[in-house]
């Protein structure tokens, strides 16, 4: 038991609990109710749109905010996680209001609260400055930056499909668990369109404080976009290619 206690020091993992009779400990018992809970707020919490929206135009980025499919009322937030097809779409106000220019973007970068606005408010902004940092505005033309209430991973392939991107990266809250509720994942995919696949996508998982830093997170952004450009794919086709480094 001891050998488990020292491998606490590496991993949020719940190792080698003390135990009180046939349960656990006090202690832990109370940490995984607030855990848990943590994990149910992060789940039911309002995605700040205004707030997410002031700090894409502190980056020096146009931004728009956008709505899903899922109707607005009381009891929005539930149909959201009982209709999963609903977040995968936009309103059609939302379709409407997206006005492709005549020169399309090459990237668009797309935040949804998913399944933690908490991971949205915490770590979009400080990641999509990281990747702005990197990006050459010569070689790829930034769309607006889109910002999702009620949204799921694939309404980006909408998003970018009406806007005629060639990628769009989706910075969106990932399903929070007893160790981590606010973590951010990102989901690229080359050629977006309305029908596409998780198996035409790439993932970069656990962009959090605790997980992958936004440094590293923007690295792999543009590796995976730098790739998908010179091959025209992403996903299980871009995953078997052999491996280039990533940018420095």
């Amino acid at each position: 038991m001891s050998g488990l206690r020292k491998l606490g020091a590496f991993t949020p993992a719940r190792l080698g609990l003390a135990r009180s009779g046939a349960s656990i400990g006090t202690g832990a018992q109370l940490e995984f109710q607030l855990d848990h809970a943590l994990a149910r707020d992060a789940v039911y919490a309002r995605l700040d749109v205004a707030g997410v929206l002031a700090g894409v135009a502190r980056l020096g980025l146009e931004g728009v905010a956008l709505r899903s499919a899922v109707e607005v009322g009381p009891g929005e937030r539930q149909a959201y996680l009982r209709r999963p097809d609903l977040g995968r779409r936009l309103s059609m106000e939302s379709a409407a209001a997206l006005q492709r220019d005549s020169l399309p973007p090459d990237v668009v970068f797309v935040i949804a609260d998913g399944l933690s606005a908490l991971a949205v408010e915490r770590h979009a902004l400080p990641l999509l400055s990281a990747v702005k940092a990197l990006i050459e505005p010569a070689v790829w033309r930034v769309g607006p930056v889109c910002v999702v209430s009620q949204g799921r991973v694939a309404v980006g392939d909408e998003i970018g499909q009406r806007l005629g991107a060639r990628a769009v990266v989706m910075l969106i809250g990932e399903r929070p668990g007893l160790s981590a509720a606010d973590s951010l994942g990102v989901y690229i995919t080359w050629e977006p369109r309305v029908g596409r696949t998780d198996a035409e996508r790439n993932c970069i998982s656990n962009v959090r404080g605790e997980g992958l830093s936004y440094q590293e997170a923007a690295r792999r952004i543009m590796a995976v976009l730098q790739e998908a450009k010179r091959l025209g794919v992403t996903g299980v086709a871009l995953g078997s290619v052999p491996a280039r480094p990533l940018i420095a």
